[in-house]
């Protein structure tokens, strides 16, 4: 967006009076630009970013008639469209993931997409912040190790549990269910039928990459799986999923569709 209003060696003066915009209004944001030396006419050419509404596929469009002539923008577009799609396709409540352009801080290591966590029902606003690095480590001697990040403030997240009186009476450390990462597409499947699982009241996770067999069982079992679920290209094609009891050995195929009456 600098680049488009030609101010990107102003990057840090346009994100830090941006991301005020929730807290002090569109007028005072555009003062605090001009205070800071960046030209009226660069905040005119960004003046539909400040009023942007709707869902992410209006924002992303009208977005694009702004970034048509930054190759970074609209590889960022790209991005975006990918994270939202992929969780509409996995089924996941994304009316409660929003859009929000206006978001922008730590931008001396971020290198992407930011996340901001807001908690429900409450005033307290936002519990937890993150986003895309691409070398952050670099400060600490190993570099070109790229990742993502987020961080939750302890504090928040107490006075929330209080305010809302969601202390729960007793707390288990078990895992219920761990999916087997086989590659992208088992990955999407098994997340899709871990959000089932989740909405039937089980702790269900799906390990993080597609790492040998044995590592994930070896997690498994560290974390007290009372079973695991595999799906590799075979049980794909098949719709059926391999579900193991950790505690017995036994181990069954269970169709997709059958997978919330098993447990």
């Amino acid at each position: 967006m600098a680049e488009v209003a030609e101010i990107s060696n102003q990057l840090i003066d346009f994100t830090t009076a941006l991301d005020k915009l929730d807290k002090i209004g569109i007028e005072k944001v555009q003062e605090e630009m001009l205070e800071r030396g960046i030209p009226h006419q660069s905040i005119d050419k960004l003046s539909a970013l400040f009023e942007m509404e709707g869902d992410y596929r209006n924002q992303l469009e009208a977005l694009s008639q702004i970034l048509i002539t930054s190759e970074t923008g609209m590889k960022g577009i790209e991005e975006l469209n990918f994270v939202f799609e992929k969780i509409e396709r996995i089924g996941l409540n994304s009316a409660q993931l929003k859009l929000n352009l206006t978001l922008a801080r730590g931008l001396e290591y971020y290198t992407g997409a930011i996340l901001e966590v807001k908690a429900k029902d409450t005033a307290l606003g936002s519990i937890g912040g993150g986003g895309r690095y691409d070398d952050l480590t670099g400060i600490f001697g190993l570099k070109g190790l790229s990742g993502v990040g987020i961080s939750f403030g302890l504090d928040r997240i107490y006075l929330v549990l209080e305010e809302l009186d969601l202390f729960p009476e007793s707390i288990q450390n078990t895992l219920d269910v761990l999916f087997i990462n086989f590659g992208e597409k088992e990955a999407e499947q098994s997340l899709k039928l871990a959000k089932e699982l989740r909405n039937n009241g089980l702790k269900c996770v799906l390990y993080p990459d597609n790492a040998k067999m044995k590592k994930q069982m070896q997690y498994a079992d560290k974390k007290q799986a009372t079973y695991t679920i595999i799906i590799g290209a075979s049980e794909l094609e098949n719709k059926t999923a391999s579900v193991k009891n950790m505690k017995t050995g036994e181990q069954l195929e269970v169709g997709f569709d059958d997978i919330s009456g098993f447990f």
